[in-house]
C-alpha cells in the first residue's frame, strides 16, 4: 500500500498529541525541577554516544527492515510512502519522536526506575513497557515483538556505556530502528525488491 504526506499528517497530528507531547512533558518537568543525572539529558562522553548511535542506528535499521519483510510475507502490512514529501515528513517525524520516546522510557522509567529498584529490573521494565505500550497504538503482536528486539539493545546501550547517562546513542539508534521498520525501511524494501 501507498501512503501520502496528507495521510502521514492525519496520523502524525493525533499521536503527537496522545504521546509526543505528554512524554515531552513529564521530561521537561522532571529535568527543570531536579535536573537528575540519571535522565541522561546531557551528552555523556560526546564522541562515544555518537559512535554509538551511529552503528546502532545502522545495525538497527538493517534489522528492522529484515523483520518488516518478514512480518510483510507473512500477511503484515507495509506502507510504502508516497513520493519524496511523505519520506521527508516521516524522517522529521521519527526524528523527533525517537528522543522523546527514549526520554520517557530509557530516562526516566530505566534511569528513574534505577533509582528505586535495581538498574537491570528497572532495564526490564522499561523495554517490556516500550515495547507493549506500542499495542496500545493498534500495532499487532509481531510488530510488537518487533519493539521488544528493538527495545532490548537501546536499554543496554543507555545502561552500560561509560560516562554519564546521556539519551544520545540510544536516541540516535532508536532512529535508525524506526526509519528501518516503517516508511522509509519499507521505500528501500521496495527498492531491493524484497516487499
Amino acid at each position: 500500500m501507498i501512503g501520502d504526506a496528507r495521510g502521514s499528517l492525519r496520523w502524525m497530528g493525533p499521536d503527537a498529541l496522545a504521546r509526543l507531547v505528554p512524554f515531552a512533558a513529564l521530561v521537561a518537568i522532571v529535568e527543570l525541577r531536579w535536573r537528575p543525572t540519571w535522565l541522561g539529558v546531557g551528552p555523556g562522553e560526546l564522541g562515544l554516544q555518537l559512535a554509538v548511535g551511529v552503528v546502532g542506528a545502522g545495525a538497527l535499521f538493517a534489522c528492522a527492515a529484515a523483520i518488516r519483510s518478514w512480518i510483510a510475507h507473512r500477511g503484515g502490512n507495509a506502507v510504502l510512502p508516497g513520493g519524496r514529501a511523505d519520506l521527508a515528513l516521516q524522517l522529521g517525524y521519527f526524528l523527533v519522536n525517537a528522543p522523546l520516546e527514549e526520554a520517557f522510557f530509557r530516562g526516566l522509567l530505566q534511569g528513574g526506575g534505577g533509582q528505586l529498584i535495581s538498574p537491570l529490573a528497572a532495564g526490564v521494565i522499561a523495554t517490556l513497557a516500550y515495547s507493549l505500550y506500542h499495542r496500545l497504538g493498534g500495532w499487532r503482536w509481531p510488530e510488537v515483538g518487533a519493539t521488544l528486539l528493538a527495545g532490548i539493545p537501546l536499554a543496554l546501550i543507555f545502561r552500560l556505556l561509560p560516562g554519564p547517562p546521556s539519551l544520545l546513542a540510544v536516541s540516535i539508534a532508536h532512529f535508525g530502528a524506526t526509519c528501518g521498520f516503517l516508511g522509509p525501511g519499507v521505500a528501500v524494501l521496495r527498492r531491493l525488491r524484497r516487499l
